[in-house]
């Protein structure tokens, strides 16, 4: 075979390899955003939300409301709404984090691990995008819970969000998120996620997420989303300065 055609052959099997790379990081992508509607739904959203904490043996320890409000590019509000914490806030904006205090002018700069209650986590209930935050590979098909589901790894393409390794189960054919282990940065294993749809044949939306502590307490937490609506969020507020001088959205 003469030189020039080995070059060729090699070009050629380069060419294919390159194809099967941006084939198989679309079908990833492709995947990640029908998960990602399936847990923040429309582009702008408002969501009430509930997070309930239990005790090992399964009784009810703590529970508290929170009012999400969610746009494109990663920019979530959060306003708490139990009398313990009415009137406190947090935003996330892109790789930023603000919580803002009742009496305070002054925003405090916060982390997407900063704990809410139990072992929900601002970044647990902030809208974290996996199709805008991470990339990966799709491992294959497996069985979960005798149903046929999608094994997925990611790897988070920033470091500011909570989880910088996953390791989530699809559903095959809907491409729903079934469960999902979450890595933090030391890569140890952190939570373990399982999602509740809100209809077990047709599923139109993730209805409760539990998250399963794995470093220290092993209580479980749930997130419970009570409602879902489509809402335009203004601008003024995703800026923490407007909001540490107009505490009153509502």
């Amino acid at each position: 075979m003469s030189i020039k055609n080995k070059h060729l052959i090699s070009s050629l099997i380069l060419s294919l390899a390159t194809i099967g790379g941006v084939a198989h990081a679309d079908e990833l992508k492709n995947l990640l955003k029908t998960a990602d509607h399936f847990r923040l739904g429309d582009e702008s959203m408002q969501v009430e939300t509930l997070i309930t904490t239990f005790s090992h043996d399964g009784v009810k320890e703590k529970e508290r409301a929170y009012l999400v409000y969610s746009r494109p590019n990663r920019q979530s509000l959060v306003l708490m709404q139990s009398p313990s914490e009415k009137g406190q806030k947090v935003l996330m904006s892109g790789d930023d984090f603000w919580m803002l205090l009742p009496g305070s002018q002054r925003p405090l700069r916060i982390t997407p691990m900063q704990k809410l209650l139990g072992d929900a986590s601002i970044g647990d209930i902030a809208t974290t995008a996996w199709e805008q935050d991470y990339e990966g590979k799709i491992v294959g098909e497996e069985q979960c819970d005798k149903r046929a589901c999608l094994h997925l790894s990611l790897n988070a393409t920033r470091k500011s969000v909570a989880y910088q390794h996953i390791e989530l189960w699809l559903g095959k054919t809907l491409h729903e998120p079934l469960k999902a282990d979450l890595y933090v940065q030391s890569e140890k294993l952190a939570k373990q996620a399982s999602f509740v749809m809100d209809k077990a044949q047709a599923p139109t939306a993730v209805d409760q997420m539990i998250l399963l502590d794995q470093l220290s307490s092993h209580k479980e937490t749930r997130v419970q989303y009570v409602s879902r609506k489509p809402k335009a969020i203004p601008d003024q507020w995703l800026n923490p300065m407007f909001l540490a001088k107009n505490p009153n959205l509502e």
